[in-house]
């Protein structure tokens, strides 16, 4: 707040100018920075990061022929749709048979039954690991290595994820929880390829 103090000099006298001086008063903007302070700290405690964890490629040295036999026993390959549609077969082509291809949706009945079933064992171990580290059987330490360890079985499906251009984008996330939450350690999102949109030509309606 602003405060003009006049002086109005010695009475009787004439001629001289009048002195005046500006006070600013700043005492509210103290209490105002205080408050400012408070809501800053407050609301940026609440904001935390989401992040979503990604398994980075083993080191170890592997042949072509171990990685195509690999990919052709525990390989799925789910393809986005348009209307939030879900399809998904096993296997590559074998013998020039085509793998036979099945429609889902995103209930907890579709893409995910699938993925536990497939995924079962791994999620067996993940589950009881968690639960010795929360009843503090294990440290945080070694949670993250039987966890890294679990992860990096051999045995666990490769999910193959294609998006078509009618897919959304919101269908592409959701089958990224799904990855999460089912516990799938190997998977790629790869470009649909004119094999697999042959696959769901009559399907895709």
């Amino acid at each position: 707040m602003a405060e003009i103090a006049q002086d109005h000099g010695e009475k009787g006298k004439k001629g001289k100018p009048k002195k005046m001086s500006t006070h600013v008063d700043f005492t509210p903007m103290v209490d105002l920075g205080f408050l400012l302070i408070t809501f800053f700290m407050l609301t940026t405690t609440l904001i935390k990061p989401q992040t979503m964890e990604i398994a980075m490629p083993s080191k170890d040295k592997v042949t072509e022929e171990e990685q195509t036999k690999v990919k052709a026993s525990k390989a799925v390959t789910i393809i986005l749709g348009k209307n939030n549609k879900v399809f998904y077969y096993e296997g590559t082509r074998e013998n020039n048979v085509d793998p036979q291809v099945k429609s889902t949706n995103f209930s907890a009945q579709g893409v995910r039954q699938l993925l536990i079933q497939k995924n079962y064992n791994l999620m067996v171990r993940m589950r009881n690991l968690k639960n010795q580290l929360e009843s503090k059987k294990l440290t945080q330490a070694q949670f993250d290595k039987q966890k890294a360890d679990i992860l990096a079985d051999k045995g666990a499906p490769v999910v193959m994820i294609k998006a078509t251009d009618n897919a959304s984008y919101r269908d592409l996330v959701d089958i990224l929880d799904e990855m999460a939450i089912c516990n799938i350690a190997r998977y790629a999102i790869v470009d649909v390829t004119p094999y697999d949109l042959g696959l769901i030509k009559n399907l895709n309606i």
